[in-house]
């Protein structure tokens, strides 16, 4: 295409029924609403295009908008993704057997990506193994429609007497992407992003198979006026060029917002405007938790009460400047957002690509990555991406706690309905959660307990009454809240019995005390 700036009616005439469309996005970060809303609009108005598979890494979703436009009925008849938990309608349709559904790493699929790009059949990686994706367990298939097809997308290989998984190349048609500035050769910059992401990779990608890169923008300018540097997609990777007819709306930063230079890295703000937590539940588990940190640490932080709680404490205990806090998307350093806004950072020293940092992950570079949960059984294993039979996928999950060095899971010890208080350092449970996590059999393998004793990985499972270690006996109970009682609200709540601890005591007092637990000095004594 010699002009590249089109309508988005115009960039959606490149998409065919049965294409393989890829989206960049992350939560609603990258999004290009203007092009997802006109493939919606048209599958109403036209019936097509339809038969798509849509093949994305993370998540893309603020439960409204991004790839929530395309979970119709016959639009999209495959999906191979990362993970789900905000676009309800897509976890619907999956449920129901609306599409055939496969969930992959996020980590593997960028780096698929890149492996696509330089004309390799696919990526092998120890990342997955024992997991559900698996082949041998259910090989990332989600739903019965994906379990009846004779598609695989992951292989068992061995190379010098070692098992890898095997992710197979899967060709892309047409590729949508986002940027701040293009120019008219197509060249894009992403000064107002908030993150990089896979842009690159996946044009490169499609590229490679010979399909078309549509992109996004908000700004158009002349041949010649970007700085090289500053270009992050070259042109010569671009076919069409969409400028955001409304990108208060359509080409927000976040969900939340729609410009915050504290979170594109033009400014940073005083550490002492970020308000402290309110005690309660979440503060608990996140301020045990933050005890495992020591100075130097190069931390991951997942969604929920990861991504919620371990930046705000470590803030309000002076200790942020003394470790790194990291998140999947790229994001280094800074105070990371949680909710419906996870993968920004305030402050952050610097947002590198996607893939970088899944390098980075899988190459054990992570001292210690926290994360939530949904269940964990007798073995240690954790399901996070599989919620009351419905799939949410596993997003970053298992490429982060797979290698990581050290594992520290956080989250309440039942769910719906638990309401507990603190009162004179003790903790009391007001009423009990309905639902057990601690359960004989996961739903799902998210994290491999097994895997993990095998390769001698540390792995902690913080809740606000009880803290579990993985040992090679098994789930090992090391220490209780003050008020609980071992027996009463530990173990008749568990449908197993845990290993007790010789040693087993009392999680520290100042953990349960109103004002900070001033643990600067003995961060550094006792490391």
């Amino acid at each position: 295409m010699k002009n590249k700036l089109v309508s988005a009616q115009e960039a959606v005439d490149l998409i065919c029924d049965g294409n393989t469309i890829t989206t960049v996005g992350f939560t609603l970060m990258g999004a290009s609403e203007d092009i997802l809303q006109e493939i919606e609009e048209r599958f109403h108005q036209t019936d097509h295009p339809k038969n798509l598979t849509l093949f994305h890494a993370a998540g893309q979703c603020d439960r409204q908008n991004g790839i929530q436009h395309l979970a119709h009925p016959g639009l999209v008849t495959k999906i191979i993704g990362s993970h789900w938990g905000l676009a309800p309608l897509w976890g619907e349709l999956i449920h129901k057997n609306g599409v055939e559904a496969y969930c992959l790493p996020q980590g593997q699929i960028v780096h698929l990506f890149r492996a696509m790009a330089s004309g390799k059949p696919g990526n092998f990686t120890k990342i997955g193994l024992g997991t559900f994706i698996d082949p041998r367990i259910e090989g990332g298939k989600i739903n019965d429609k994906a379990k009846m097809s004779p598609d695989n997308l992951v292989d068992i290989i061995h190379i010098y007497d070692e098992e890898y998984l095997f992710y197979k190349s899967i060709p892309i048609d047409i590729a949508i992407i986002r940027g701040t500035t293009a120019d008219e050769n197509g060249n894009i910059t992403m000064e107002d992003e908030a993150l990089k992401l896979e842009a690159i990779s996946v044009a490169q990608a499609t590229k490679r198979f010979g399909g078309k890169v549509i992109a996004q923008i908000k700004n158009y300018a002349r041949a010649g006026t970007l700085h090289a540097k500053q270009v992050v997609v070259p042109g010569i990777y671009v076919d069409a060029l969409v400028i955001s007819e409304n990108p208060e709306q359509n080409h927000r930063l976040t969900s939340s917002f729609y410009h915050d230079p504290a979170y594109t890295g033009d400014i940073k703000v005083p550490e002492a405007s970020i308000a402290p937590m309110e005690m309660n539940i979440r503060k608990i588990i996140g301020r045990r938790g933050i005890t495992e940190l020591f100075p130097g640490a190069i931390v991951n932080l997942g969604t929920g009460i990861p991504g919620d709680t371990v930046g705000s404490i470590a803030n309000e205990e002076h200790i942020l400047n003394d470790i790194v806090l990291t998140v999947e998307s790229g994001v280094i350093g800074g105070i990371p957002d949680g909710g419906i806004d996870f993968g920004i950072a305030k402050n952050a020293e610097a947002v590198i690509e996607h893939g970088y940092q899944f390098d980075y992950y899988n190459g054990r570079g992570v001292d210690i990555t926290y994360m939530g949960t949904a269940e964990v059984d007798i073995k240690g294993n954790v399901n996070v991406s599989r919620f009351g039979g419905k799939a949410v996928g596993c997003g970053g999950f298992i490429d982060i706690t797979q290698p990581a060095r050290k594992v520290v899971f956080v989250g309440t010890f039942t769910s719906k309905g638990l309401e507990a208080k603190v009162s004179n350092g003790k903790l009391i449970i007001v009423q009990e959660g309905q639902i057990k996590k601690f359960v004989n059999t996961v739903n799902q393998i998210t994290f491999s307990g097994e895997y993990a004793r095998n390769v001698g990985q540390k792995v902690l499972y913080v809740t606000e009454r009880a803290v579990f270690e993985l040992r090679q006996e098994g789930l090992t109970l090391i220490e209780y809240a003050p008020g609980i009682d071992i027996q009463k609200d530990i173990i008749d709540n568990m449908e197993f019995a845990p290993i007790i601890a010789d040693d087993v005591r009392q999680m520290d007092i100042k953990i349960f005390k109103t004002q900070p637990m001033n643990i600067l000095d003995e961060f550094y004594c006792s490391k």
